[in-house]
């Protein structure tokens, strides 16, 4: 025989919980907050490797505050600039040119892709595993 006088929802005072009834049972209406979809970058994803793997109170803390996506949106917003000014920075202390493009292309990709590396190491050390 089923009971008539059962709500079907009700709020917790004490806890502030919504509970749903689902047959003889109460459940709770428990539901994250939509998030915000983003792309991850190159950093972005080592950032959330790096915070998975060494730093998982970190990582539980702002998944269940909901910053995770905002911290990672900037730190890869933030690692991609600061790449492109050290690059930017490296390669005119090199004396790289345009020019260079044209006359010794294996000399200016080798340069490139070491001055995109050291701009990338810092990077690392700098923003991505802190």
């Amino acid at each position: 025989m089923e009971n008539k006088e059962l709500k079907e929802r009700f709020i917790d005072e004490r806890t502030g919980i919504e509970y749903v009834r689902q047959g003889d049972y109460y459940i709770p209406n428990l539901v994250l907050p939509k998030q915000k979809k983003i792309h991850l970058n190159k950093y972005g994803r080592m950032r959330l490797n790096y915070l998975k793997e060494h730093k998982k109170a970190e990582y539980t803390i702002m998944f269940m505050e909901n910053t995770l996506i905002d911290h990672l949106e900037e730190i890869q917003e933030t690692a991609t600039e600061r790449v492109n000014q050290i690059i930017d920075n490296l390669k005119a202390k090199s004396n790289l040119t345009e020019d260079m493009k044209n006359t010794d292309m294996l000399y200016w990709v080798g340069t490139m892709k070491s001055i995109k590396n050291r701009a990338e190491e810092i990077i690392l050390k700098e923003l991505i595993y802190v």
